[in-house]
């Protein structure tokens, strides 16, 4: 296949956010379906946190960052994040997204969990996604420097003698393997949600990036850190719709079967605590056999169908009225925190590969994702990416091969995302975490280095590692703080993950 110049593998906002950037150097855009319709960020409900408004500033967003994160949040990452963002919502207005505004024409901006300041930016309430992906994804079709090849899934990345990546092998629609040559590869693939039996993320979704560039040598950082939204909406379904955070932050409250509302018993925050400690608070109500429930009912009533539709015609489909109905809750895999060690400009540790969005782990979202701040993370770092790429001098790699991986069959994959949901998710244990490795090595025995084995292998052996709790990642017989630390995974000549934790200095 001809050379390419930088091949962006992804088609969600970072991946499209950063084709736009690179304008006008050409690139080429791989995704496994037609633009918008499998990449998570269309589903995103929230919103985009940024400081936009006279009584908030970005040290203040910087700091709520840095908390949230429970203390491995890097301060830098969380400062430069916040202080960019008015400047990347500036840029998807440009592009035609319509974000909510007030009677008077500012910015309609909405409070969420752990936030101490109202600034999270929304479209019709619970479409932001969805209408940032439209208004993307219309540019890049009018946008002459960028090549979209759809309905191909990367398998591995091309590497030559000097460890250098040259693009990735990769497989289209028909079936046919084909090596996608490349100056500089860009990783924007989307988290690990479709490892666990229930999650917000497509079901393709399966930690394929960390997992390749874990093969090529890449370092990787927190894979064990991978935060479950608490208010997934328990209806059966695989992805769970979700009940964004925006109702709790309009005042919906979390009830059991009884109507009693149970976060003043967990939080002093109750309803808008942070994300790890709703989950686990609801994890607790349900194991206990009383049931959760999020009440829209006086918060958002008769005003549900304007101001919350996806929601609202989710509920409807399922035969709930969320204007007379609690609707039933459970948490669910949304968001990975971990993956790809990257630098401030998105460049890996591999010569010749990037990595934006949640694939990467710039050092941002810490133990526990501040809600609304992935959508913030991408389009800053997809710019920072862009900026750096645009008029550099990219080398050409030298001959270069890659082993197609095999694939986990159907039957392997339920009972792997099952022992993830059940033992890797919500509270977690030496004993469960021990068993489901032991379950994936004797997989991997039999099916070989299968991305989704990788990828479950490396969230798994980080939380095993990790004794103590802290933020997403919680363990039942480990539950209080260790000195805070970071853990950091690269192969080792057996294939397995040589770990190192890094303490933290105080204050840093």
């Amino acid at each position: 296949m001809a050379n390419r110049d930088i091949l962006i593998v992804g088609g969600g906002l970072a991946g499209l956010f950063l084709a736009l950037k690179l304008a006008p150097r050409r690139c080429t855009v791989i995704a496994l379906a037609p633009l918008g319709q499998a990449a998570a960020s269309a589903w995103a409900q929230g919103g985009l946190a940024a400081a936009l408004s006279p009584e908030d500033n970005p040290s203040l967003h910087a700091a709520d960052t840095v908390a949230a994160g429970a203390g491995i949040v890097d301060p830098v990452v969380a400062r430069l994040i916040a202080k960019e963002g008015a400047n990347r919502v500036r840029d998807l207005l440009e592009l035609g997204v319509p974000f909510d505004r007030t009677a008077d024409g500012e910015l309609a901006l909405s409070l969420e969990a752990a936030h101490s300041r109202a600034r999270v930016a929304r479209v019709s309430g619970d479409l932001a996604g969805k209408a940032i992906m439209e208004s993307l994804t219309y540019a890049v079709a009018s946008s002459a420097h960028i090549e979209v090849i759809d309905r191909v899934k990367a398998l591995a990345l091309l590497q030559d003698t000097n460890g250098r990546i040259a693009g990735v092998l990769a497989k289209d629609a028909t079936g046919r393997t084909l090596e996608l040559h490349a100056r500089e590869t860009v990783l924007c693939a989307g988290g690990s949600g479709g490892l666990f039996a229930i999650t917000t993320n497509p079901r393709s979704s399966q930690g394929d990036a960390m997992a390749m560039a874990y093969t090529a040598g890449a370092l990787i950082a927190d894979p064990e850190f991978v935060q479950f939204h608490p208010t997934a909406i328990d209806i059966g379904r695989d992805p769970a719709p979700l009940a964004t955070e925006a109702l709790r932050g309009e005042g919906a409250k979390l009830i059991d079967r009884t109507g009693r509302a149970f976060m003043t018993d967990y939080h002093p925050l109750a309803d808008l605590a942070p994300r790890d400690e709703v989950a686990r608070a609801i994890h607790c109500e349900r194991a206990a056999g009383r049931g959760a429930f999020l009440d829209c009912r006086a918060a958002i009533g008769a005003h549900f169908p304007d101001h919350f539709p996806t929601v609202f015609e989710t509920c409807r489909s399922a035969n709930i009225d969320p204007r007379e109905q609690p609707i039933p809750v459970a948490p669910a895999m949304h968001y990975h925190m971990g993956g790809v060690v990257t630098d401030l400009w998105a460049r890996t540790s591999l010569e010749g590969l990037s990595a934006c969005g949640e694939t990467a782990s710039t050092g941002a979202h810490g133990a526990n994702r501040l809600a609304s701040n992935s959508l913030l993370e991408a389009v800053v770092f997809a710019e920072r990416a862009a900026r750096r790429l645009r008029d550099s001098n990219l080398p050409e790699a030298g001959p270069a091969t890659a082993t197609s991986p095999p694939e986990l069959n159907e039957l392997s994959l339920v009972e792997l995302r099952k022992r993830m949901h059940g033992q890797v998710g919500v509270v977690r244990d030496a004993p469960g975490l021990g068993a489901t490795l032991d379950w994936i090595t004797a997989a991997k025995t039999n099916v070989g280095q299968a991305r989704a084995l990788v990828a479950s292998y490396l969230i798994t052996a980080g939380a095993f590692a990790r004794q103590e709790s802290r933020g997403g990642h919680y363990r039942s017989d480990y539950p209080e703080h260790a000195p805070p630390h970071r853990t950091f995974m690269r192969k080792g000549e057996d294939g397995l993950p040589l770990i190192q934790h890094s303490a933290i200095a105080a204050g840093a």
